[in-house]
């Protein structure tokens, strides 16, 4: 159930914000200590005083929403239905009478704290790839502007403005991992593939030839069907799992219209966080989000 109550009471927002923030103890966000005290309040906010440096601070500070004049509320509401809806930043700065850029600022700097997906591959893996058209957005003094036409046909790469971004099913742990790269060539794929459990590593792919050189690594097992041949399945090999996720993908980047390649990664770590909060009961998701942003 969508947190209506959280959304419309400035209160219970600051209340929720306390909550999460302070789940382990009150602590100063300067010098860390455990040390502080009640010190009035500020607005809706508890504010503090830290004994041990004589800082004075607030449920806000050091956070995301520190310094912002819109109410915490709005910020809640925007950044809830960013990630459980996909909605757009445009389409937000209409729902909350904010600015694109401020809303794109804030709404935006939970995915850039989100850590980068680190795989413990458990296994049999499935990997497969999907190529992305996303050039350079803007003009700057050292670069041309954009291209606008992206018309490459089949694989590409950073440089060709169509990025590989890799999808990892780990069947051994249901784990999904979405992974952007720079190229789709041998060494990204043993990189994506080099931190696992075991030696051996069963790895399920298609006919790409950049998996060809994993036949001859005994630290894999690699078996694979040829989609060209018409083989998609062939008992317990398939990528058919990768093929799911990557369409989840590609609608997930869909409303996002015109993401620079240079920003694509945060998006896909939404993605990612969304994943996580999809089961999830309205406030209980929203405390998940807010702990990725603090």
């Amino acid at each position: 159930m969508i947190p209506l109550k959280t959304f419309v009471s400035e209160r219970r927002a600051a209340n929720l914000l306390a909550q999460v923030r302070w789940r382990d103890g009150v602590y100063c966000p300067r010098c860390r200590a455990e040390s502080v005290i009640r010190y009035g309040s500020y607005r809706v906010f508890q504010r503090y005083c830290c004994k041990n440096c004589d800082r004075t601070f607030n449920d806000q500070t050091g956070t995301v929403f520190e310094h912002s004049a819109v109410e915490l509320r709005k910020w809640f509401l925007a950044v809830y239905t960013y990630i459980r809806f996909n909605t757009s930043l445009r389409q937000l700065d209409v729902e909350i009478d904010v600015s694109y850029k401020t809303v794109y600022r804030r709404v935006q700097r939970p995915e850039e704290a989100l850590d980068a997906p680190r795989p413990q591959l458990e296994g049999p893996v499935e990997i497969d790839e999907l190529y992305v058209k996303a050039g350079l957005k803007g003009r700057e003094r050292d670069r041309p502007s954009r291209s606008r036409g992206l018309s490459t046909r089949g694989r590409g790469s950073y440089e060709q403005d169509k990025l590989p971004v890799f999808i990892l099913a780990d069947r051994g742990t249901g784990d999904r991992y979405v992974l952007p790269a720079k190229a789709a060539d041998e060494s990204t794929i043993r990189l994506l593939l080099a931190n696992r459990k075991e030696e051996s590593l069963t790895v399920y792919t298609d006919g790409f030839r950049a998996y060809e050189p994993l036949d001859e690594d005994d630290a894999f097992d690699r078996e694979y069907v040829v989609h060209g041949d018409g083989e998609y399945a062939d008992g317990d090999v398939h990528v058919d799992t990768c093929e799911s996720h990557g369409s989840l993908a590609r609608s997930w980047l869909s409303p996002h219209r015109g993401v620079s390649k240079d920003k694509i990664t945060p998006y896909l770590r939404a993605l990612q966080l969304r994943r996580r909060v999809y089961r999830k009961p309205g406030k209980e998701a929203l405390k998940t989000i807010l702990e990725t942003a603090l």
